[in-house]
């Protein structure tokens, strides 16, 4: 396809390209994604909505100015203009959606329809879904004993967070979310170094910088309590919870500093269980080494593993991003 047609491909453009194929053909829908690791998330959302009257095909925009993160604005500008029934926009939800239209792009995602995004932070988030963590334990260790309640963990950490968690939307709703940035957030809720048997201890040592953040924050803003109260109050409205505020911190923090370090920590207790089992009832030293040969080969690696989780198919956000599409359809 030449440059000139591709500046031009649009969701009319496609649409008039369906029409020059027999009636009996199914009609393709392009969804656009920020990242090639956006692909399979996205294809496990349009998958559902396949049949013989319509496909979906996800992919990259050819002009992608850069291949790394964080490209929404640029999948943005190419595409706002473009989108339509035909043509899709899958972007991370990032704050845009809990700032309410606070910004030119917040306001993009929430009115325009043919712009999907992930409700949660960002498929990262959904990636590490809280009741689905053993699972991925078990796909990689394929060692199904309970040492650890992610569950529990996950919302335990969530509402010690929760209310600092409302202080960061507070703060980017307003011209001055430099003064509390996604990072200076990330920063407090750092965990540390993960430990299963120092768990509650970690959590109670969180509990402890998150309420010294916010009396800061309260000296800061003397006038600040009505507005935060209501806009805890809209928080709830718009899906959060005390519970799953994991979801919706930035999602290459969670990913990277907690959960992976936490499975990581858990799978190697698994991992020595299953081989001392191994080694206890191997009747010989051949058969142990064969069946250790084996057991590790068959041990999968843990941040892949994750991201080919798809239990998040339980959760609000996907259930939300699952009605968004049949309304497009």
């Amino acid at each position: 396809m030449s440059k000139r047609l591709n500046d031009n491909l649009n969701s009319a453009y496609i649409e008039a390209a369906n029409r020059l194929k027999p009636k009996t053909a199914r009609r393709r829908i392009v969804a656009y994604v920020e990242s090639y690791d956006d692909v399979f998330f996205w294809r496990s959302v349009f998958s559902r909505f396949e049949d013989e009257t319509r496909y979906f095909e996800v992919m990259l925009p050819s002009r992608m100015e850069r291949l790394d993160r964080g490209k929404k604005a640029v999948l943005m500008r190419l595409l706002t203009d473009k989108v339509g029934r035909n043509m899709l926009a899958c972007v991370d939800a990032d704050y845009d959606y809990l700032i309410q239209g606070r910004t030119p792009t917040s306001k993009e995602i929430l009115n325009n329809p043919y712009i999907l995004h992930t409700y949660a932070y960002a498929i990262e988030n959904l990636q590490c879904y809280a009741p689905s963590l053993r699972d991925v334990c078990v796909a990689v260790t394929l060692n199904d004993h309970l040492v650890f309640d992610f569950a529990e963990f996950m919302t335990a950490y969530s509402q010690a967070i929760f209310p600092l968690f409302v202080w960061s939307i507070w703060y980017y709703r307003t011209p001055r979310y430099a003064e509390f940035s996604i990072t200076d957030f990330s920063r407090v809720i750092e965990t540390g170094n993960f430990s299963i048997e120092h768990a509650p201890q970690q959590l109670l040592n969180l509990r402890r910088k998150v309420n010294a953040k916010i009396r800061q924050l309260q000296r800061d803003n003397p006038d600040a309590k009505e507005s935060y109260l209501a806009l805890k109050e809209e928080l709830f409205s718009l899906g959060v919870t005390p519970q799953t505020t994991y979801l919706y911190v930035q999602g290459h923090h969670l990913f990277d500093k907690l959960v992976v370090p936490m499975l990581k920590k858990i799978c190697a207790m698994l991992v020595r269980e299953r081989e001392q089992e191994i080694s206890r009832q191997s009747k010989h030293n051949a058969q142990r080494r064969n069946e250790l040969s084996c057991y590790t080969k068959s041990i999968e690696d843990i941040p892949s593993m994750l991201r080919k989780n798809i239990s998040y198919v339980r959760s609000e956000p996907f259930r939300r991003i699952l009605a968004d599409v049949e309304a497009i359809l």
